[in-house]
Parts: structure tokens; sequence; C-alpha cells
């Protein structure tokens, strides 16, 4: 088995709060890696570096874990660029939009469909990111909900059935029939493709009892739960979110005291989206409050092509650090750590021996620069279990 020495990393962020300076980040100044079958081996200065077969040199550059980017609709066909305009022209944003971008998914080739996603996960690739997770929800029929779950499995493991993002028109007047469709020969065809289940709880999407009907079907399929919750306005998706021990709870622009209390104590990540929130004219999310509170906090691009056609993990970075009263090395955390215990994941977003090496290499001496240098394209090159992926 061949193993691989990085080395020359002037600044290296392990994300192990027992190494290096002690820090959440844990970080190790001029240190070094070893690398073998795709995983961490060894972790140090690297004057005391193993001998490897290979040796990469990155030169003085600062190395941090690859992004985990926890919340994504990686799949879908179509663009939706005039509702930005009609956005940036003051319209608020509804999420009536989906149903534009459902006609176009169902429309599109498989081949289509698999292009697209595969040019988005490369910008991804290039901006550092080494996990996505991939939501359907943009077909709302069994077999395009089906189809899309098919294809996002060629791109990751971490795949979401989203059946229940919105009601689409054929239902619009049997609401109930569509979550009967949901709960069953939907759910049926999906189960087998995802490793999650997902509901938009909020205004216009699925109401309390819809959103509880959905993910314990889910749940009785062995799919693990996920929530889209109190985006649009305050209400029930933090705490059916907690209650039903989601991993996660995404986008938490509107959140009582009780719900953060509810996140402080217990295990559901509280995962922030600023890319929809910089997109729609939101307000973002209190970070600062959700931390402060004990809360774990991830961030995610939420790609999609309504409300955040996002694939930077650096931007939402920069942008919580700007607009959500982050600390770079918070910002970091969440989108790296914090991410990977969206996924309940311990694999990933760490540099620890025995985590896959999944990393980027940034073309700047610290990781500050990630928030520092917003737009900036200071992702060198991103490895994946010790494979370089991007460029």
């Amino acid at each position: 088995m061949t193993s691989t020495l990085v080395t020359g990393i002037g600044e290296l962020v392990t994300n192990d709060a027992t190494a290096g300076d002690g820090s959440a980040l844990g970080i190790v100044r001029d240190a070094a890696f070893a690398v073998e079958g795709g995983r961490v081996a060894w972790v140090g200065p690297a004057s005391d570096a193993p001998a490897c077969d290979q040796v990469l040199d990155v030169e003085g550059r600062a190395v941090v874990p690859g992004f985990v980017d926890s919340h994504t609709h990686l799949v879908f066909a179509g663009e939706r660029s005039a509702e930005f305009v009609a956005r940036m022209a003051g319209e608020p944003y509804t999420g009536g939009g989906i149903a534009t971008t459902v006609a176009a998914t169902r429309a599109a080739s498989d081949d289509e469909l698999r292009l697209q996603a595969s040019r988005r996960l490369a910008e991804m690739r290039a901006s550092g990111t080494t996990t996505i997770e991939a939501k359907s929800g943009y077909g709302l029929s069994v077999a395009d909900e089906t189809r899309i779950l098919r294809i996002s499995r060629e791109f990751t493991d971490e795949t979401t059935f989203l059946g229940a993002h919105v009601v689409p028109a054929e239902y619009a007047h049997d609401r109930a029939a569509y979550v009967d469709l949901v709960c069953g020969p939907m759910l049926a065809e999906c189960a087998p493709l995802a490793r999650w289940v997902d509901v938009f709880c909020d205004r216009g999407a699925f109401d309390e009892e819809e959103s509880r009907r959905v993910l314990q079907a889910g749940m009785d399929a062995g799919l693990m739960t996920r929530v889209h919750g109190n985006q649009l306005e305050p209400g029930p998706g933090v705490r059916i979110a907690v209650e039903r021990g989601a991993a996660s709870v995404d986008h938490c622009n509107h959140l009582s005291d009780a719900d953060v209390d509810a996140l402080a104590e217990g295990s559901t990540v509280a995962t922030l989206l600023p890319g929809a929130d910089f997109s729609t004219r939101a307000p973002y999310p209190d970070a600062r409050r959700l931390i402060d509170a004990g809360v774990t906090v991830a961030l995610a691009t939420d790609c999609n092509p309504g409300s955040s056609y996002v694939t930077s993990m650096p931007l939402c970075l920069a942008l919580a650090v700007r607009e959500m009263h982050m600390t770079p090395a918070e910002a970091l955390l969440a989108a790296t750590l914090g991410g990977a215990q969206a996924l309940r994941r311990d694999d990933i977003g760490t540099l620890q021996v025995g985590a896959s090496a999944d990393f980027a290499v940034l073309d700047a001496p610290s990781y500050v620069h990630l928030a520092y240098r917003p737009g900036a394209p200071i992702v060198a090159t991103t490895w994946r279990a010790g494979a370089r992926i991007a460029p």
C-alpha cells in the first residue's frame, strides 16, 4: 500500500482540539501528515514526519479539512434568474418558484440531469468541497423522485428523499392525497436509494401534522431524519426535528428562545444556509445566539436554482463571518466538522489519524483568508481519500 507524506504545510487545521495549539481547530504549524489507504495515518510537526513512499510538498500553504456541504439540491434542470431579478427589485421570496424547476426537471432527460449535476459538483470540488449531501424534491412524482435519487447516488452516498418539498400543481386541491403518495408508493420506491428523509416544514409547504407523518413514514422505512424548518417564519420545524432526533434542522432563520433551548439540549445540528439568505435578501440567522447557547452549528450552500444557486463553501463561510457574527474559526469549523456532524459522520471534516484524507490546499498562509478574501479563488487543490479531485 503506497503511503504519501503531505508536507511543507505552513498552517494545518486538524479540527482535533487535542492537537497543535489546543484550540478547537487544532492548528499545527510547520506541519505534515501521512496518508495511507486513503486515510490519515500520522499528523504532526514536519520535522518529526515518518518516511513515506512519495511526498507532496505544498510549499508553505495552509491546509484545511475538506468542506462538508450537508445541504444541496444537486440534481435539477433549468434556472430561475428571472425570479432572482424580481427579488432584487423587492418581490418577496415565497418558495412558489419551485414549480418552475419541477416542470423543467420532469422534462429533462437523465443524461441532461447527469451532465448539469456533474458540472455543479466540479464547481464544488474546485472550491474545496469533498463531501456533499444531495436531496430529491424537484420531481414530486414517483418516477421523477426515484430517478433524481438514482442519479444523485452516482455522485454521493449521502442522498435524501425530499418528496415533501412542496405540493405539486396536480395535487393542489387534494393535499392529503399527495401526502399519502409521499408516505406510500413514492417512499417505497425511493427509500432504497436514500439514507435520509426530509420535509419542508414551513409556510407554503407542509404543516406540523403532515411533517410528522412524512418523517415517521421515512423512519419506519429505515431512513434517518432531516428537516427544512423555520426559514420563512416561526413554526414547529425545530421542535419536530429535535423530538424526532433529526440529525439536522436547516435554515433556522426564525427561532424562539424555546427553539434555541431545545437545540442546545438535544443532538440536532442547526445547519445555516447563508447563500439562501444572501440570494433572497432574507434576514440572516443569528449564529452568535446559537453558538453562545451551546448549539452545534453547520454551514452549507443549499445549492438550488431558486433561492441559492451557490456552489462555493468559501463564500458561505465569508457570509457567515460578515453577516452572522461568527468568527473565522467558528465558520471554518461549521463548514467542516459541523457538516460532518449534520450527516452523523465521524470520518470526515477532520484531519485526525484514522479520518478520510479529505483536504483542501489553500493558496494562502492561513485559513483566515477564506473569510478575509471573499470571492478569491483561494483553494489551490482539493483531495478526497488522498486522491486529487480538483482542479
